[in-house]
């Protein structure tokens, strides 16, 4: 799947690496996997990496701050 989505112009990934850098360790390994556009899939791989470089920021949104759309009565 990987060489298809490469040759088609999109990118492969695990979140963390490239799905054809993988190395096996065992016959039934696991590794999640991410396929589509490479805008897409490189601003997956960018949230991992600011996730685990603790560079993202919490979400935040005026819909779900102190305001409100129902009425304090």
């Amino acid at each position: 799947m990987a060489m298809i989505v490469g040759q088609a112009g999109g990118l492969a990934s695990t979140g963390k690496e490239r799905i054809l850098d993988v190395q096996p360790t065992s016959l039934h390994q696991r590794v999640p996997v991410i396929l589509g556009s490479r805008d897409e899939v490189e601003r997956i791989e960018r949230y991992h990496r600011e996730h685990e470089t603790g560079e993202d920021q919490p979400y935040r949104s005026p819909l779900f701050s102190t305001r409100t759309l129902f009425r304090d009565d």
